[in-house]
């Protein structure tokens, strides 16, 4: 552990964190050139209904939109992970 400053910085897990930045950025753009998990485009106007769609969560968990909407209506939203504890 080292310090910076008044703040004590965990190499370890800058190194995993800079590490699993690096992977998710060579899948993204291995992705993005094979077009691999590319579905059929879905333009939605105002009052449209989604369709179905699959998303895994960053807690692991896969997150079906018809489940959810079981439990009434629903907000979706993304935020990039922004490593904090918070």
């Amino acid at each position: 552990m080292a310090w910076i400053g008044k703040t004590s910085v965990n190499a370890d897990g800058v190194l995993r964190t800079v590490a699993a930045t690096f992977g998710a950025l060579l899948k993204t753009l291995f992705n993005v050139a094979t077009q691999r998990g590319a579905g059929p485009r879905v333009e939605l106007k105002p009052g449209d209904m989604a369709p179905d769609f699959v998303l895994p969560g960053s807690d692991g968990r896969t997150y079906r939109l018809s489940e959810l909407l079981g439990d009434g209506p629903i907000a979706i939203a993304w935020f990039p992970k922004a490593f904090t504890g918070g």
